[in-house]
């Protein structure tokens, strides 16, 4: 069995939009977590920094991921934040060792 494909996203809310922002994403997770090939989808705010969201994600492919990535409830949340973000990154991850 190959390993899981883990994406680690960060998202930045800009100063005031935080609350806007967090619905959005937490709006993502029940549909997501029923996509095929899910494994984990998991929503954390930075408890130093409330503009700071990370998801930690593992998928049973780079290919499932590839397919969340174009689904409605996905480019719905991206159109509707895109103006309440300060940045955006997604980091492609492999775990290592045992």
């Amino acid at each position: 069995m190959s390993q899981p494909f883990t994406i680690v996203a960060k998202i930045v809310a800009k100063p005031g939009a935080e609350a806007q922002v967090e619905e959005a994403l937490r709006r993502l997770i029940e549909p997501t977590l029923a996509e095929e090939g899910c494994l984990q989808y998991d929503l954390h705010r930075c408890l130093g920094d409330p503009q700071t969201f990370l998801f930690y994600e593992n998928w049973q492919s780079k290919a499932a991921w590839q397919a969340h990535m174009e689904t409605a409830h996905l480019r719905h949340m991206v159109q509707e934040t895109e103006e309440l973000l300060a940045g955006r990154e997604i980091l492609q991850m492999e775990r290592v060792g045992a």
